[in-house]
């Protein structure tokens, strides 16, 4: 079992994808690193990334190990982790997944909206899960400059503008 300094979850394995071991991936984030010859960490194992195919439903990948459907069963709900160093340099304006959630949302006026605690994807774009009362209150929040039109990890807060309604 090895342990990463600092992980970061790329994906998050679905289900399994016909009888040979193929794994429906659910990218967090772009998904630019779930791509061949990447090594994540998945359920305490290192396994290279054999192929890797972008479908509308998210990713088919293919782990060296994995070589049928019950081992492929055996990782469903498994993140695939790698560590930030193993990460590619992120672009202006680009962020981690991982980087946002425990963010402060804040209004533009300050105000203390609440906290990211989860994200998902629609086919528009993610989405940021906003905790916002103790009884568990959630606002989702598009993860669009228009409605998060600033991120600072340094202070750990987002501007958010919440949708109309």
């Amino acid at each position: 079992m090895e342990d990463l300094s600092d992980p970061v979850a790329i994906g998050v394995v679905v289900t399994p994808h016909g009888v040979r071991g193929t794994l429906r991936v659910r990218a967090l984030g772009p998904g630019k690193h779930l791509r061949e010859g990447k090594e994540p960490l998945v359920a305490g194992v290192r396994r290279r990334i054999s192929s890797a195919r972008r479908t509308p439903k998210g990713f088919l990948l293919n782990l060296e190990g994995v070589e049928s459907r019950t081992d492929a069963q055996r990782l469903r709900g498994e993140q695939l982790l790698l560590d930030r160093g193993e990460l590619d340099a992120t672009e202006e304006g680009e962020f981690y997944v991982a980087d946002l959630l425990g963010l402060t949302a804040v209004s533009d006026a300050g105000e203390v909206l609440g906290t990211v605690t989860d994200t998902f994807e629609t086919a528009a774009h993610e989405v940021l899960v906003v905790r916002y009362d103790r009884a568990g209150q959630e606002l989702y929040l598009p993860f669009t400059l228009e409605h998060v039109p600033r991120v600072d990890l340094q202070t750990g807060r987002i501007v958010a503008r919440p949708p109309e309604g």
